[in-house]
């Protein structure tokens, strides 16, 4: 895995991963029938995943429908170009995940091509950071 461009850390928790899976210690079809929350509270018990981890995972490998990451800041810059916001809070995000669900996961792409300039007239409206 190190060969691949992984760190050490990252290879071990793979390593570690795998063997758990394998041994029986963590029950991989079992996390396809559990609720969003439940699934990345079961992936945040494992060591390397946080929960941006576990909602990409929701998303790429699950194919689940409805995750906005409040994590991922690309997600964050793609709704400040969209909505012409200078900072999306916890607050602000939360009301418009509201609004994509159940299509989180779609909007999430939408941001995310929104972010990497796939509409070039639009414009971040973070501020400026100084230079000293």
């Amino acid at each position: 895995l190190q060969s691949c461009g992984m760190t050490f850390r990252k290879a071990q928790y793979i390593k570690e991963f795998a063997e758990k899976v394998q041994n029986g210690q963590f029950d991989i079809e079992a996390i396809y029938d559990m609720p969003d929350e439940d699934v990345i509270r079961k992936l945040t018990s494992l060591n390397g995943v946080g929960v941006w981890t576990a909602e990409m995972i929701m998303i790429f490998c699950m194919r689940r429908p409805d995750i906005v990451s409040y994590g991922d800041l690309a997600i964050h810059r793609g709704m400040r170009m969209l909505y012409h916001h200078r900072r999306i809070d916890k607050k602000l995000f939360t009301k418009y995940a509201r609004r994509y669900s159940p299509y989180g996961t779609v909007a999430s792409l939408y941001l995310w091509a929104i972010a990497g300039g796939a509409i070039p007239e639009m414009r971040d409206y973070a501020p400026k950071k100084s230079k000293r």
